[in-house]
């Protein structure tokens, strides 16, 4: 675009709104380098017929009614999958879809890719789309997988040629041995997705859509399809749908969640994971709130050493830049959670191996984390819990009482208070800002209502670590390198 300057001394030979028609659309295809996908009031509408010949007579005599110039009379009852979606994906972006069955996730899906047609709206994408939507979708069950290739390839856009150079690394992708050659109808899911998968990979795409398709391969498989979605996410666009919130949270930069066709939420994929996590329990169990009144203050039930907490690094002879100084944030128990209401959590509070409150610790020395309760009601078997995240939401671990107490549940009358304990080392963990989450339920461990659910009850924060990769890094007893003689 010309500078102000030099646009002031030019003039158009088309006038001067040829020349504003001309920056507006140098505009938009500036814009459009920056977008991906671009939805903009997009509907979906299907046709439910409670019976058979319901279908038929819609389609006969309807048309005999509208012939005869009688009013049409509509047999089938009208379900809208999508209600006026509207979002953009930049291009180089990572988004996941969350939401429950039914919501209107794949349906969506397949309207970008352009295997099926919206009722209203538009949808734009920038670039080639390579798409995993379901199990087997545009392979030809009747052809072997190595025509398959071919097949879903050139409808990918790749010529003859290009897909000729590339299969070989396309069969090694996909390593399913002979049966690349076999009926795609004579494969497993596994193999079907090894196929599907392996192909998309090799295509140059610059927009990924996934639907829930990485779920059925099995763990060495799906790593190496994780190695090269990590790979093309460095300059490439992923728009996939996941019931894996954890994936959900490692891989994408936003999140998208969808309720009953309608986007109820966009953002953070931490926050609309812990909020559609929320939803999805209320929902089975309704939503409660969580008491206020009655509750014991800590000064009624702690006893702290002066300062607020022991400094362990007092006692830590290692004064090496690498230890993990880790430091331990007060627990706000205003911070949000949901739950029923049946009890709450007072307190959560990382001791020492004395007992005593710790405001720094070390990784890999021995801690016990306390989580202090306070009934509302009587519980029968209560089940208390925390985990640990990191920055992003990813929960690297954790555990709770259920099976401690299996065979002798605890039975508490309303206004006890009670406490949870977990002894274990404090692993080493990369730099960077954590916290334990911690919740409180009744029942066993599958069936249970969840009381309350704090997901940031503590935070913390590692300044330094020794830890060389991983996630965290757990105490090594011993390491040792020598020479074996024969």
């Amino acid at each position: 675009m010309l500078s102000e300057s030099r646009s002031d001394s030019l003039s158009s030979p088309f006038g001067e709104k040829a020349s504003e028609d001309l920056e507006m659309g140098n505009a938009e295809r500036h814009e459009a380098d920056d977008v991906a996908i671009r939805v903009q009031g997009l509907a979906k509408r299907y046709q439910i017929f409670d019976r058979p010949q319901d279908r038929l007579r819609q389609s006969i005599l309807s048309r005999l009614r509208r012939f005869v110039g009688a009013s049409s009379r509509n047999y089938a009852r009208e379900f809208w999958a999508l209600k006026d979606v509207s979002f953009e994906v930049a291009r180089g972006e990572t988004v996941g879809i969350v939401g429950r069955n039914g919501s209107g996730k794949s349906t969506l899906l397949q309207i970008v890719c352009g295997t099926l047609e919206a009722t209203s709206g538009e949808v734009e994408a920038h670039g080639r789309i390579a798409a995993l939507l379901e199990l087997g979708s545009g392979f030809n069950p009747d052809f072997t997988g190595r025509e398959n290739v071919y097949l879903n390839a050139t409808l990918l856009g790749l010529e003859h040629e290009q897909i000729r150079d590339r299969f070989t690394d396309i069969e090694a992708f996909a390593d399913i041995g002979n049966f690349i050659d076999q009926p795609v109808k004579t494969y497993s899911s596994g193999m079907a997705l090894r196929l599907a998968f392996s192909v998309i990979a090799h295509v140059d795409a610059d927009i990924l859509v996934i639907d829930e398709a990485l779920s059925v391969g099995d763990a060495f498989f799906v790593q190496k399809c994780m190695r090269f979605l990590r790979g093309f996410m460095k300059h490439g666009t992923i728009f996939f749908v996941s019931h894996d919130l954890g994936a959900v949270v490692n891989l994408c930069q936003r999140a998208l969640w969808l309720d009953k066709g309608e986007i109820k939420a966009v953002g953070n994929p931490k926050e609309i994971a812990e909020a559609y996590l929320a939803d999805m329990v209320e929902s089975q169990q309704g939503a409660g709130k969580i008491r206020a009144t009655a509750l014991p203050t800590p000064s009624d039930h702690t006893s702290s050493t002066p300062g607020g907490g022991k400094d362990q690094r007092l006692g830590f002879l290692n004064s090496s830049k690498f230890r993990n100084d880790i430091e331990l944030f007060q627990f706000d128990p205003r911070a949000a959670s949901f739950g029923r209401g049946g009890a709450s959590i007072i307190e959560v509070q990382l001791h020492d191996s004395a007992g005593d409150p710790l405001k720094w610790c070390v990784g890999g020395e021995g801690v016990t984390f306390r989580i202090r309760c306070f009934a509302h009601q009587p519980l029968f078997s209560p089940i208390v819990g925390f985990w640990v995240k990191d920055r992003l939401g990813q929960a690297l671990f954790g555990d709770n009482t259920y099976l401690s107490h299996l065979g002798s549940p605890l039975q508490l009358e309303s206004g006890q208070l009670f406490e949870a304990t977990f002894a274990f080392h404090m692993p080493i963990l990369p730099v960077g800002d954590y916290c334990f989450g911690v919740a409180i339920a009744e029942g066993t461990q599958r069936e249970h209502v969840q009381h309350q659910w704090i997901h940031d009850a503590l935070f913390f924060k590692s300044y330094s670590t020794s830890l060389s990769t991983g996630l965290v890094g757990i105490p090594i007893d011993r390491i040792e390198l020598r020479v074996l003689r024969d």
